[in-house]
């Protein structure tokens, strides 16, 4: 029976015919794995660089919106401010006028005399008033497109 014994092969990792095979595995899984981690630091860098550069991009537009808000009130304030000049004025020719007409009804009553005396138009009693009559704004989606 002793002649029937069947040779056991042994192991892979033990046998010195195998060592270099197992080496050689590792050695291309280690050059693999440095390779894929390579290529993941350089697509995290790549993602940095494409958030910083939406970063200064979206600073920018901020920017330039902030300047346009800035130079609406600016042009805000200015025609505010000129509508109070036309309001003032306005309401000096409405007491004007109306001290004209007082004149001219005086003059009216003491000569006998028939005169035109104008009313004032409503306008120009309440100079802050529209003239127009208010109509409702309507806004629509395509009116903000860009």
């Amino acid at each position: 029976m002793a002649s029937m014994q069947r040779q056991v092969s042994p192991e892979p990792e033990h046998d010195p015919r195998y060592g270099t095979i197992t080496d050689e595995r590792k050695r291309k899984r280690m050059i693999s794995n440095r390779e894929s981690a390579r290529r993941s630091r350089m697509r995290k860098q790549k993602q940095l660089e494409d958030l910083v550069n939406e970063v200064t991009a979206l600073k920018k537009e901020n920017s330039q919106i902030s300047e346009q808000i800035d130079a609406a009130t600016r042009r805000y304030i200015d025609m505010e401010a000129q509508n109070n000049v036309l309001r003032a004025q306005a309401s000096e020719l409405t007491d004007r006028l109306r001290s004209l007409n007082s004149v001219l009804e005086m003059v009216e009553e003491t000569s006998g005399l028939a005169l035109y005396i104008p009313e004032i138009p409503e306008s120009m009693q309440n100079p802050w008033q529209i003239a127009c009559p208010v109509q409702p704004i309507m806004a629509s989606a395509d009116m903000f497109e860009f």
